[in-house]
């Protein structure tokens, strides 16, 4: 099952639950979360970096507000080479530019590429590129 497929499983089962069982989610989530932190603690940068290259752990990392790089950082590494590029992270929103030659990214697969580098990030703005210098487009 994919990773995907068990998040929303479980999302499904817990709007179903009774109060004891989300009580009991909470408690077994706040344990892990403990947990985790004490790992990332104690780990060096490498073995941080390696731990967020798994999918399974960077969602528990981001879970609990543990994931070692920082959201532009993740949304540049992603976006590199398709001709978009991070204008802003700004709290849940991030802003993306598509470069003007009419394009290697549309403005779908910048969003994807954003949820997929970071799954928190709630709101995607797609902003206007810039005008290319000489191309006759401002004139005074």
């Amino acid at each position: 099952m994919s990773l995907n497929a068990r998040i929303g499983r479980i999302e499904s089962l817990l709007e179903r639950a009774e109060p004891p069982a989300v009580e009991l989610a909470q408690a077994l989530l706040d344990l892990y979360g403990e947990g985790l932190t004490r790992i990332m603690a104690a780990a060096d940068d490498d073995l941080a970096a390696r731990l967020a290259d798994d999918d399974v752990v960077a969602h528990l990392l981001l879970l609990h507000d543990l994931h070692p790089i920082d959201v532009r950082t993740r949304v540049e590494d992603e976006l590199r080479g398709t001709g978009a590029e991070v204008v802003s992270v700004d709290g849940d929103l991030v802003r993306v530019r598509l470069d003007d030659d009419g394009g290697r990214c549309s403005a779908d697969a910048a969003r994807r590429a954003v949820r997929d580098a970071a799954p928190e990030v709630e709101r995607i703005e797609i902003v206007q590129p810039l005008p290319k210098v000489g191309t006759g487009r401002w004139t005074t």
